[in-house]
């Protein structure tokens, strides 16, 4: 398994935004801690960008992963990079 970095912006009103999704997001990514795949995720102060670590077979897996989040799908995420990591420490 590969590790892999999700870098994303939020939408200005991200706060108000999510409001409506935030169950269904926080449900979805406590799925994929308790299966291994999503090390940790969560935003910077002042909730303008997102950041996440990911492990999966391939980069693939992972970006299927965000495409699919509630928070991609009503552009509350606005953009997303995901890299692979090599973890030095």
């Amino acid at each position: 398994m590969a590790r892999f970095v999700l870098w994303g912006v939020y939408c200005s009103d991200a706060l108000e935004k999510r409001g409506p999704f935030r169950e269904e997001h926080l449900s979805r990514l406590q799925a994929l801690k308790e299966s291994g795949t999503l090390i940790t995720l969560g935003p910077t102060e002042g909730s303008t960008h997102v950041f996440g670590i990911f492990e999966a077979e391939d980069i693939a897996v992972v970006c299927k992963i965000i495409e699919d989040d509630v928070y991609s799908r009503e552009k509350i995420w606005t953009s997303t990079d995901v890299y692979p990591w090599v973890q030095a420490f």
